[in-house]
């Protein structure tokens, strides 16, 4: 089997290579290192004879000239991640997220061999939550509407660059008859290698550097947490399943919803670290519940095994020993 990952090098992109080339598939790792770091986990990746390396920007549609025409799989994880990122360089976000997307679209429509799955977010329906209020559904099923409901807030970049990539799939489907492709909208997936630009490094980082107070904006809010193993055994499963073809499916964790603040509480417990706490504001258009429905993978025999506190213990030894 061969597959392309686009922001191969990225979190999600680098353990979902590393776990398809030790199945022994020929993997395809296609990045610009924006963000993406090329460290010594990488470098031992690309030893494997069956892992190659592609350097290119998918915001530029000569980048397809380097790709083969035969993929088996091509996953499109390609982004700019990280709530910072969407204030400081809302307009990177954006392009990547939008031109990245009509770009591995207009490559993939010309031959439409293998199966394409397109990479999206919680992120896409979480202002939904506060036009709907009451009516909001939660745990939140895929067919929720996607709402944009402030586009003066530069944190839409995100979320708006995957809504206009899920439009733009099914145009594409729609337009030349696509049907081998699925939709996935990753739920706050964690673990090692994930950078900084996050909760839980965030709060692992800090944990180990001594922040005190240890600040924390908002607090209350919830969230509901994926240990990248699972989110990889979930991303596997839907795109090896052909009943997922043509549809959107939520990848999260189990339904346990859990306020931030807790969150911190279960770093501070898991690296023996007992700050004073200072609750700040939390960042505007930040989402106050994020819990998933995952009927659909759980339907495809996908249950979670990791939870929350393992995953943060593995997290915080990767973190701790770089």
């Amino acid at each position: 089997m061969k597959a392309l990952i686009t922001g191969g090098a990225g979190f999600i992109g680098f353990h979902l290579a590393k776990n398809l080339a030790e199945e022994k598939n020929e993997v395809h790792i296609l990045d610009n290192f924006a963000r993406a770091k090329h460290d010594e986990d990488l470098k031992l990746l690309l030893e494997n004879k069956n892992v190659s390396l592609i350097k290119a920007d998918v915001t530029n549609p000569d980048f397809t000239k380097e790709l083969d025409k035969n993929y088996d799989q091509i996953y499109h994880l390609a982004a700019i991640n990280g709530t910072g990122n969407f204030y400081k360089i809302p307009h990177l976000v954006l392009k990547v997220g939008v031109l990245g997307t009509i770009n591995i679209l207009d490559w993939f429509s010309q031959h439409k061999n293998g199966k394409l799955l397109i990479s999206s977010s919680s992120e896409a329906y979480s202002g939904a939550l506060n036009v709907m209020q009451e009516k909001f559904p939660i745990p939140t099923p895929e067919d929720v509407p996607l709402i944009i409901d402030d586009p003066k807030n530069a944190r839409w970049s995100y979320g708006g660059s995957k809504i206009l990539s899920e439009i733009a799939m099914h145009s594409y489907a729609h337009a030349f008859d696509i049907r081998n492709f699925v939709i996935i909208r990753y739920h706050n997936v964690y673990g090692p290698r994930m950078g900084n630009e996050h909760v839980i490094p965030q709060f692992l980082i800090r944990s180990i550097k001594k922040e005190n107070p240890f600040k924390i904006y908002g607090g209350e809010e919830t969230r509901t947490f994926c240990y990248i193993d699972d989110a990889i055994k979930a991303t596997k499963i839907i795109m090896k399943n052909n009943s997922t073809n043509g549809k959107t499916i939520h990848v999260g964790g189990s339904n346990h919803e859990i306020k931030i603040i807790d969150v911190a509480k279960l770093v501070f417990e898991i690296s023996d670290y007992n700050p004073k706490i200072e609750i700040l504001r939390a960042p505007e258009g930040s989402v106050i519940r994020r819990c998933p429905d995952i009927s659909k993978l759980k339907s495809l025999n996908y249950i979670p095994e990791v939870d929350l506190k393992e995953g943060i213990e593995r997290t915080y030894e990767w973190y701790r020993k770089n």
